[in-house]
């Protein structure tokens, strides 16, 4: 995949690329991304942002050391942390000239045929007048993301709708491991996975494990999703925002997940 060449790409970022470790937000890094992904839509690219997030910031900005443990709590610091999010995009991107757009929506709209077609048609409606979607599941009103963390998925599922060519999922980690990297030192990474088999799957862990607690389960998943719909997926680490120009071109950034092929 060549920069010159018009793609759509998706990219999924995670609280952890947004905040720092005191969970206030980390304006430089998100500033850095917002550059990049300016830039990308500048070379001809279209692109859609699928945000984490606003329960972290949120939780930052009414002052709290730690997320609430309870349902209502989390749901309080999403609709506060949605607007500051939204707030800083859109003041971000808009020094770019790039106008953004905000879309909230639930596991109810993707399971009812009619609510289907009219996100579909607004995403690419968004598109065609060259906006910036911006996405997130409405955790004010749904507890399903709050509860299972599962960002990763909406993001396939969203690159599925669109028929993404690329799905970019920043994080914490660098990408898929043969071993659990935080256990084993010598673990070495994946840079391409051509087929998602059992032995794939197998290395995400058991719930338990301190990878799957990090979200590789969910990443893996998602994986299927995406590919299956025939739309590669890269995991890479969202400390760098300027990999998304390497992610793009094809090099070797991350985990590269190959569509299957049909």
């Amino acid at each position: 995949m060549k920069l010159t060449e018009k793609k759509r790409i998706v990219v999924k970022v995670g609280t952890s690329t947004l905040t720092h470790d005191t969970g206030k937000t980390n304006i430089a890094r998100m500033a850095k991304l917002v550059s990049v992904l300016a830039d990308l839509k500048n070379a001809g690219h279209q692109v859609v942002l699928v945000s984490s997030g606003a329960v972290g910031i949120g939780a930052g900005k009414l002052g709290m050391r730690e997320r609430p443990d309870h349902t209502s709590g989390l749901q309080a610091c999403a609709a506060v942390g949605q607007c500051e999010l939204m707030f800083l995009y859109d003041k971000l991107f808009s020094e770019y000239g790039v106008v953004v757009s905000q879309l909230l929506f639930t596991g109810y709209t993707l399971n009812h045929p009619e609510e289907k077609a009219h996100l579909v048609d607004t995403f690419n409606q968004l598109l065609e007048y060259d906006a910036l979607p911006i996405v997130n599941e409405n955790d004010s009103v749904s507890v399903e993301e709050l509860l299972h963390g599962d960002n990763d998925c909406l993001s396939a599922t969203v690159a599925q709708l669109i028929g993404a060519d690329l799905l970019i999922l920043l994080s914490d980690i660098d990408g898929l491991y043969d071993r659990d990297p935080r256990r084993d030192p010598d673990a070495k990474l994946i840079e391409t996975v051509p087929v998602i088999d059992a032995h794939i799957l197998s290395l995400a862990g058991d719930k338990g494990s301190e990878l799957a607690t990090g979200g590789m389960v969910t990443k893996l998943n998602a994986a299927v999703i995406a590919t299956s719909a025939g739309c590669e997926m890269v995991i890479a680490n969202g400390s760098k925002p300027d990999l998304l120009y390497d992610i793009a071109q094809g090099k070797p950034v991350g985990t590269r997940f190959l569509k299957r092929k049909v």
